[in-house]
């Protein structure tokens, strides 16, 4: 019986997390955040009323097994004075499908099926949702963009309009999966958006399999300085509850110097794993060599870390 496997997230770390899920033999589901309001999404979001489709693409592109020229013009980016200047093609298309199916869930079902996507993908709701950020100081700001460029400590995060609804198929999805991965990403603005909905935090809490959370190797200015890997568990309790997440994933491989230089002008420095405070709350702790260091820029290694939660599994 072919095994099922869930993954939750958005930003740049969910598509590289996918692309190597992609090759194994699992019934793959992703459910992926809509608060992006930045660039090309944020303006279709306003101008539509319509879910920010930019994440939703990543993982269309990601899990797509078409020609690799459909999928290079699905990724597309318009430049130059025009009117589509900063526009994704991915983007137009996933708006002009909702528009014709007059559903965003049915457009993605369908640009999905012209390029062969492998797996389900569900936007983690079929309406426009607005992120915020209560601050340490006590601040609310409002809007996914926003919320790193405060620099400040964030308290929690919360979503508007309420009540969000999630899809029926992503809850089932998430009953039913053998493994549950949260995918590294942007913590609290493409990682927590997903976690926060009463009934995904219900069926994660309900679901059979192991829920384990794929740490970041960087923190992000703005968002993460100065946290350890403890410190992004702590943040995911305070959001919903310290009875969910069972493993985390951590990378023990060394992090180049010139990689370290490169990160620290943009203030992000590798992230401590503090294993000892990690088995204090709970957590067994996956150390594994997950990073691509054929890179300039630190990614996780699409092939090894989709080996090892396939060997979880």
């Amino acid at each position: 019986m072919v095994k099922k496997m869930v993954a939750i997230g958005g930003g740049t770390g969910m598509p590289v997390l996918l692309r190597g899920l992609k090759e194994l033999p699992v019934e793959l589901s992703a459910i992926v955040t809509v608060a992006d309001d930045g660039g090309s999404s944020g303006k279709l979001r306003n101008e539509l009323a319509m879910p920010a489709p930019g994440d939703i693409r990543n993982v269309i592109a990601a899990l797509a097994e078409a020609e690799p020229m459909l999928i290079d013009l699905f990724q597309h980016r318009f430049t130059g004075q025009t009117g589509l200047s900063g526009h994704s093609m991915g983007n137009l298309l996933l708006a002009a499908m909702t528009s014709i199916s007059g559903d965003f869930y049915n457009g993605i079902k369908e640009i999905s099926r012209v390029l062969k996507v492998k797996g389900n993908i569900y936007p983690i709701a079929n309406q426009n949702v607005v992120l915020h950020a209560e601050m340490e100081d006590g601040e609310i700001v409002t809007g996914e963009s926003n919320i790193p460029l405060a620099n400040k400590q964030i308290k929690r995060v919360f979503v508007s309009p309420l009540p969000v609804t999630p899809l029926p198929g992503a809850i089932e999805a998430i009953r039913q999966a053998d493994l549950i991965v949260i995918s590294p990403g942007s913590l609290y603005t493409s990682v927590m958006p997903n976690l926060i909905v009463p009934e995904i935090e219900h069926a994660l809490r309900e679901a059979r399999g192991k829920v384990v959370y794929v740490c970041n190797v960087m923190t992000q200015f703005g968002e993460t300085t100065n946290y350890t890997a403890g410190d992004h568990i702590e943040a995911i309790h305070n959001h919903i509850g310290a009875d969910i997440v069972s493993a985390i994933v951590v990378n023990n491989s060394r992090i180049e110097q010139d990689i370290r230089k490169n990160y620290a002008e943009e203030h992000a420095a590798p992230v401590v794993y503090d294993i000892e405070r990690l088995k204090a709350l709970g957590l067994e702790v996956i150390e594994a060599d997950i990073i691509d260091h054929h890179q300039r820029k630190l990614r996780h290694d699409t092939h090894k870390i989709a080996k090892l939660l396939y060997d979880i599994l």
